[in-house]
Protein backbone atom coordinates (compact mmCIF):
# COMPACT_ATOMS: atom_id res chain seq x y z
CA UNK A 1 0.00 0.00 0.00
CA UNK A 2 1.34 3.43 -0.98
CA UNK A 3 1.94 5.78 1.94
CA UNK A 4 -0.50 8.70 2.15
CA UNK A 5 1.07 11.92 0.83
CA UNK A 6 0.75 14.60 3.52
CA UNK A 7 1.74 18.25 3.67
CA UNK A 8 2.14 19.38 7.27
CA UNK A 9 1.52 23.03 8.22
CA UNK A 10 2.58 24.19 11.69
CA UNK A 11 4.74 26.71 13.50
CA UNK A 12 4.40 26.64 17.28
CA UNK A 13 5.86 24.23 19.83
CA UNK A 14 2.41 22.62 20.03
CA UNK A 15 2.86 21.36 16.45
CA UNK A 16 6.03 19.36 17.00
CA UNK A 17 4.47 16.23 18.53
CA UNK A 18 2.03 15.84 15.63
CA UNK A 19 4.73 16.33 12.99
CA UNK A 20 7.03 13.81 14.64
CA UNK A 21 4.20 11.27 14.98
CA UNK A 22 3.32 11.49 11.28
CA UNK A 23 6.93 11.53 10.09
CA UNK A 24 7.79 8.35 11.99
CA UNK A 25 4.65 6.45 10.92
CA UNK A 26 5.17 4.28 7.85
CA UNK A 27 1.55 4.80 6.76
CA UNK A 28 2.30 8.44 5.94
CA UNK A 29 4.79 10.26 3.75
CA UNK A 30 5.37 13.91 4.72
CA UNK A 31 6.02 15.54 1.34
CA UNK A 32 6.79 18.96 2.84
CA UNK A 33 6.52 21.01 6.02
CA UNK A 34 5.07 24.52 5.78
CA UNK A 35 5.92 26.94 8.58
CA UNK A 36 6.12 30.67 9.24
CA UNK A 37 9.23 32.60 8.12
CA UNK A 38 12.15 32.90 10.56
CA UNK A 39 11.64 35.81 12.97
CA UNK A 40 14.16 38.13 14.67
CA UNK A 41 14.60 37.43 18.38
CA UNK A 42 16.86 38.44 21.25
CA UNK A 43 18.89 41.58 21.77
CA UNK A 44 20.75 41.19 18.49
CA UNK A 45 17.48 40.43 16.58
CA UNK A 46 19.04 37.35 15.02
CA UNK A 47 16.65 35.39 12.81
CA UNK A 48 15.34 32.29 14.60
CA UNK A 49 13.55 29.35 12.97
CA UNK A 50 10.20 28.15 14.30
CA UNK A 51 10.12 25.04 16.53
CA UNK A 52 8.55 23.14 13.63
CA UNK A 53 11.27 24.16 11.17
CA UNK A 54 13.95 22.97 13.59
CA UNK A 55 12.25 19.58 13.89
CA UNK A 56 11.67 19.33 10.13
CA UNK A 57 15.35 19.94 9.44
CA UNK A 58 16.28 17.31 12.03
CA UNK A 59 13.95 14.86 10.27
CA UNK A 60 15.37 15.95 6.88
CA UNK A 61 12.01 17.01 5.53
CA UNK A 62 11.58 19.73 2.85
CA UNK A 63 10.54 23.08 4.36
CA UNK A 64 8.44 25.86 2.76
CA UNK A 65 8.16 29.28 4.45
CA UNK A 66 5.78 31.56 2.55
CA UNK A 67 5.27 35.03 3.98
CA UNK A 68 1.57 34.61 3.26
CA UNK A 69 -0.42 31.44 2.60
CA UNK A 70 -2.23 33.25 -0.24
CA UNK A 71 1.01 33.69 -2.20
CA UNK A 72 0.49 32.37 -5.74
CA UNK A 73 4.00 30.92 -5.99
CA UNK A 74 3.46 28.98 -2.75
CA UNK A 75 0.07 27.67 -3.91
CA UNK A 76 1.70 26.49 -7.14
CA UNK A 77 4.35 24.65 -5.13
CA UNK A 78 1.61 22.95 -3.10
CA UNK A 79 -0.15 21.84 -6.28
CA UNK A 80 3.07 20.29 -7.57
CA UNK A 81 3.36 18.23 -4.37
CA UNK A 82 -0.11 16.70 -5.05
CA UNK A 83 -0.88 16.00 -1.37
CA UNK A 84 -3.65 13.57 -0.49
CA UNK A 85 -4.16 15.45 2.77
CA UNK A 86 -2.99 18.65 4.47
CA UNK A 87 -2.63 18.56 8.25
CA UNK A 88 -2.62 21.89 10.10
CA UNK A 89 -1.51 22.30 13.73
CA UNK A 90 -0.96 25.82 15.15
CA UNK A 91 0.24 27.22 11.83
CA UNK A 92 -0.69 30.84 12.54
CA UNK A 93 -2.30 31.92 9.26
CA UNK A 94 -5.80 31.61 7.86
CA UNK A 95 -5.82 29.37 4.78
CA UNK A 96 -7.60 30.53 1.63
CA UNK A 97 -10.31 28.36 0.10
CA UNK A 98 -8.02 27.39 -2.78
CA UNK A 99 -5.74 25.56 -0.33
CA UNK A 100 -8.64 23.99 1.58
CA UNK A 101 -9.90 22.55 -1.73
CA UNK A 102 -6.50 21.40 -3.01
CA UNK A 103 -5.97 17.96 -1.38
CA UNK A 104 -8.17 14.99 -2.29
CA UNK A 105 -9.18 14.50 1.37
CA UNK A 106 -9.20 18.16 2.38
CA UNK A 107 -7.41 19.74 5.35
CA UNK A 108 -7.51 18.40 8.91
CA UNK A 109 -6.76 20.63 11.89
CA UNK A 110 -5.76 19.65 15.43
CA UNK A 111 -7.44 22.09 17.82
CA UNK A 112 -6.76 22.00 21.56
CA UNK A 113 -10.29 22.25 22.89
CA UNK A 114 -13.54 20.31 22.76
CA UNK A 115 -15.14 22.25 19.93
CA UNK A 116 -17.38 24.19 19.70
CA UNK A 117 -15.94 25.44 23.01
CA UNK A 118 -13.00 27.84 22.81
CA UNK A 119 -12.68 28.56 19.13
CA UNK A 120 -9.71 30.82 18.49
CA UNK A 121 -6.07 31.46 19.27
CA UNK A 122 -5.73 30.55 22.97
CA UNK A 123 -8.05 27.65 23.89
CA UNK A 124 -5.68 26.16 26.47
CA UNK A 125 -5.34 29.35 28.52
CA UNK A 126 -9.01 30.30 28.45
CA UNK A 127 -10.17 26.80 29.41
CA UNK A 128 -8.15 27.12 32.64
CA UNK A 129 -8.97 30.81 33.18
CA UNK A 130 -12.72 30.21 33.03
CA UNK A 131 -12.61 27.34 35.51
CA UNK A 132 -13.26 24.39 33.18
CA UNK A 133 -12.56 21.01 34.77
CA UNK A 134 -12.21 19.19 31.45
CA UNK A 135 -10.86 19.93 28.00
CA UNK A 136 -9.39 17.92 25.14
CA UNK A 137 -8.41 17.88 21.49
CA UNK A 138 -10.55 17.96 18.37
CA UNK A 139 -9.60 16.77 14.90
CA UNK A 140 -11.64 18.98 12.58
CA UNK A 141 -12.05 19.13 8.80
CA UNK A 142 -11.28 22.74 8.00
CA UNK A 143 -13.69 25.12 6.31
CA UNK A 144 -13.54 28.85 5.63
CA UNK A 145 -14.63 29.82 9.17
CA UNK A 146 -12.52 30.20 12.32
CA UNK A 147 -12.50 26.71 13.89
CA UNK A 148 -16.03 26.06 12.61
CA UNK A 149 -15.45 22.95 10.49
CA UNK A 150 -17.09 19.56 11.11
CA UNK A 151 -15.67 17.32 13.85
CA UNK A 152 -13.83 14.17 12.81
CA UNK A 153 -12.78 12.94 16.28
CA UNK A 154 -12.25 14.14 19.85
CA UNK A 155 -10.44 13.02 22.99
CA UNK A 156 -11.00 14.35 26.52
CA UNK A 157 -8.68 15.00 29.44
CA UNK A 158 -9.30 16.51 32.91
CA UNK A 159 -7.84 19.87 33.88
CA UNK A 160 -6.04 19.15 37.15
CA UNK A 161 -5.58 21.55 40.06
CA UNK A 162 -1.84 21.17 39.47
CA UNK A 163 -2.11 22.19 35.80
CA UNK A 164 -1.00 25.48 34.36
CA UNK A 165 -1.01 26.37 30.67
CA UNK A 166 2.45 24.82 30.18
CA UNK A 167 1.60 21.39 31.61
CA UNK A 168 -1.78 21.28 29.87
CA UNK A 169 -0.17 22.40 26.60
CA UNK A 170 2.27 19.49 26.69
CA UNK A 171 -0.42 16.94 27.52
CA UNK A 172 -2.73 18.17 24.77
CA UNK A 173 0.14 18.21 22.25
CA UNK A 174 0.72 14.50 22.97
CA UNK A 175 -3.00 13.67 22.90
CA UNK A 176 -3.43 15.53 19.62
CA UNK A 177 -0.53 13.67 18.01
CA UNK A 178 -1.87 10.29 19.14
CA UNK A 179 -5.43 11.03 18.05
CA UNK A 180 -4.29 12.37 14.67
CA UNK A 181 -2.32 9.22 13.81
CA UNK A 182 -5.27 7.04 14.88
CA UNK A 183 -7.90 9.11 13.09
CA UNK A 184 -6.38 9.64 9.64
CA UNK A 185 -6.54 6.00 8.40
CA UNK A 186 -10.23 5.61 9.31
CA UNK A 187 -11.05 9.05 7.94
CA UNK A 188 -9.33 8.29 4.62
CA UNK A 189 -11.06 4.89 4.45
CA UNK A 190 -14.46 6.56 4.89
CA UNK A 191 -15.07 4.88 8.25
CA UNK A 192 -15.46 8.27 9.94
CA UNK A 193 -17.91 10.84 8.64
CA UNK A 194 -17.26 14.38 9.92
CA UNK A 195 -20.16 15.74 12.00
CA UNK A 196 -21.23 19.41 12.08
CA UNK A 197 -20.34 21.21 15.29
CA UNK A 198 -23.27 21.68 17.69
CA UNK A 199 -24.91 25.12 17.52
CA UNK A 200 -25.09 25.25 21.32
CA UNK A 201 -22.08 25.73 23.57
CA UNK A 202 -19.99 27.94 21.28
CA UNK A 203 -17.34 30.03 23.06
CA UNK A 204 -14.27 31.93 21.96
CA UNK A 205 -10.65 32.07 23.06
CA UNK A 206 -9.06 35.34 21.88
CA UNK A 207 -5.31 35.87 21.69
CA UNK A 208 -3.69 36.48 25.08
CA UNK A 209 -2.41 40.00 25.78
CA UNK A 210 0.17 40.94 28.39
CA UNK A 211 -2.42 42.94 30.32
CA UNK A 212 -4.53 39.78 30.79
CA UNK A 213 -1.98 38.69 33.40
CA UNK A 214 -2.58 41.67 35.70
CA UNK A 215 -4.40 40.55 38.85
CA UNK A 216 -7.68 42.26 39.68
CA UNK A 217 -8.03 41.73 43.42
CA UNK A 218 -11.74 42.63 43.26
CA UNK A 219 -12.32 39.24 41.65
CA UNK A 220 -13.04 36.14 43.78
CA UNK A 221 -9.92 34.29 44.91
CA UNK A 222 -10.92 31.20 42.90
CA UNK A 223 -11.11 33.19 39.69
CA UNK A 224 -7.74 34.84 40.35
CA UNK A 225 -6.21 31.40 41.03
CA UNK A 226 -7.59 30.05 37.74
CA UNK A 227 -6.21 33.00 35.80
CA UNK A 228 -2.84 32.67 37.54
CA UNK A 229 -2.55 29.07 36.31
CA UNK A 230 -3.86 29.99 32.86
CA UNK A 231 -1.31 32.74 32.32
CA UNK A 232 1.71 30.82 33.66
CA UNK A 233 4.30 30.96 32.17
CA UNK A 234 3.18 33.80 29.84
CA UNK A 235 2.33 36.59 30.37
CA UNK A 236 2.45 35.58 34.02
CA UNK A 237 0.11 36.74 36.78
CA UNK A 238 1.44 40.01 38.14
CA UNK A 239 0.51 42.75 40.58
CA UNK A 240 1.97 45.98 41.92
CA UNK A 241 2.95 46.60 45.53
CA UNK A 242 2.14 50.15 46.58
CA UNK A 243 5.22 52.01 47.82
CA UNK A 244 7.45 55.08 47.65
CA UNK A 245 9.06 56.41 45.57
CA UNK A 246 7.49 53.92 43.11
CA UNK A 247 5.39 50.80 42.96
CA UNK A 248 7.09 47.41 42.67
CA UNK A 249 5.98 44.79 40.13
CA UNK A 250 5.64 41.26 41.50
CA UNK A 251 5.03 38.12 39.44
CA UNK A 252 3.03 35.44 41.24
CA UNK A 253 4.02 31.87 40.39
CA UNK A 254 2.07 29.74 42.86
CA UNK A 255 -0.82 30.37 45.20
CA UNK A 256 -3.79 28.69 46.86
CA UNK A 257 -7.33 29.76 47.67
CA UNK A 258 -8.23 30.24 51.34
CA UNK A 259 -11.95 30.29 52.03
CA UNK A 260 -13.32 32.73 54.59
CA UNK A 261 -15.00 30.06 56.68
CA UNK A 262 -12.29 27.42 56.37
CA UNK A 263 -11.03 28.04 59.92
CA UNK A 264 -7.44 27.96 58.67
CA UNK A 265 -6.61 31.65 59.12
CA UNK A 266 -7.50 33.92 61.99
CA UNK A 267 -6.99 36.87 59.62
CA UNK A 268 -10.14 35.76 57.80
CA UNK A 269 -12.24 35.15 60.92
CA UNK A 270 -13.60 38.20 62.66
CA UNK A 271 -15.73 37.86 65.82
CA UNK A 272 -16.66 41.55 65.67
CA UNK A 273 -19.43 42.12 63.12
CA UNK A 274 -18.62 45.82 63.11
CA UNK A 275 -14.94 45.27 62.27
CA UNK A 276 -13.60 46.82 59.09
CA UNK A 277 -13.74 44.51 56.11
CA UNK A 278 -10.31 44.20 54.45
CA UNK A 279 -10.05 45.86 51.05
CA UNK A 280 -9.31 43.63 48.05
CA UNK A 281 -5.55 43.52 47.57
CA UNK A 282 -4.82 44.16 51.24
CA UNK A 283 -2.20 41.98 52.93
CA UNK A 284 -3.83 40.11 55.82
CA UNK A 285 -0.70 38.30 56.98
CA UNK A 286 2.83 37.61 55.76
CA UNK A 287 4.86 34.81 57.32
CA UNK A 288 6.64 31.54 56.49
CA UNK A 289 3.30 30.00 55.45
CA UNK A 290 2.78 32.56 52.69
CA UNK A 291 1.42 36.02 51.95
CA UNK A 292 -2.34 36.12 52.50
CA UNK A 293 -4.20 38.66 50.33
CA UNK A 294 -7.84 39.70 50.62
CA UNK A 295 -9.86 39.27 47.42
CA UNK A 296 -13.36 40.20 46.33
CA UNK A 297 -14.39 36.85 47.84
CA UNK A 298 -12.18 34.77 50.13
CA UNK A 299 -8.41 35.20 50.02
CA UNK A 300 -5.35 34.06 48.08
CA UNK A 301 -2.23 32.79 49.79
CA UNK A 302 0.87 33.50 47.68
CA UNK A 303 3.38 30.65 47.91
CA UNK A 304 5.95 31.58 45.24
CA UNK A 305 6.67 34.97 43.71
CA UNK A 306 9.29 37.02 41.93
CA UNK A 307 10.22 40.67 42.14
CA UNK A 308 10.90 42.40 38.81
CA UNK A 309 14.52 41.70 37.93
CA UNK A 310 14.85 39.19 40.77
CA UNK A 311 14.71 35.43 41.23
CA UNK A 312 11.70 33.21 41.72
CA UNK A 313 11.41 32.62 45.49
CA UNK A 314 9.19 30.95 48.03
CA UNK A 315 7.18 33.39 50.12
CA UNK A 316 9.43 32.68 53.11
CA UNK A 317 12.57 33.42 51.06
CA UNK A 318 11.03 36.56 49.63
CA UNK A 319 9.97 37.92 53.02
CA UNK A 320 13.48 37.41 54.42
CA UNK A 321 14.74 40.10 52.04
CA UNK A 322 11.54 42.09 51.46
CA UNK A 323 9.45 42.13 54.66
CA UNK A 324 5.76 42.89 54.27
CA UNK A 325 3.23 43.89 56.93
CA UNK A 326 -0.49 43.37 57.33
CA UNK A 327 -2.31 46.37 55.94
CA UNK A 328 0.02 46.97 53.00
CA UNK A 329 -1.70 46.75 49.67
CA UNK A 330 -1.31 45.20 46.24
CA UNK A 331 -2.86 47.19 43.41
Amino acid sequence: MTALQIVFMGTAELSRASLESLARDGNFSVAAVVTQPDKPKGRDLKLQPSPVKMLAEKLRLPVLQPAKARDEKFISELRELKPDLIVVVAYGQILPQVILDLPKFGCLNVHTSLLPKFRGAAPIQWAIATGETETGVTIMKMDAGLDTGPIVSQRRTPILATDDSATLHDRLARLGAELLAQTIPDYIAGKIQPSPQPAAGVSHAPKIKKEDGRIDWDRPAGMIWNRLRAFTPWPGAFTLLAGEPKQHLLKIWKAEVVEKDSGRDSALRCPDAEARRPCPGEILSADKNGILIACGLNALRILELQREGGKRLTAEQFLAGHPLKAGEKFV
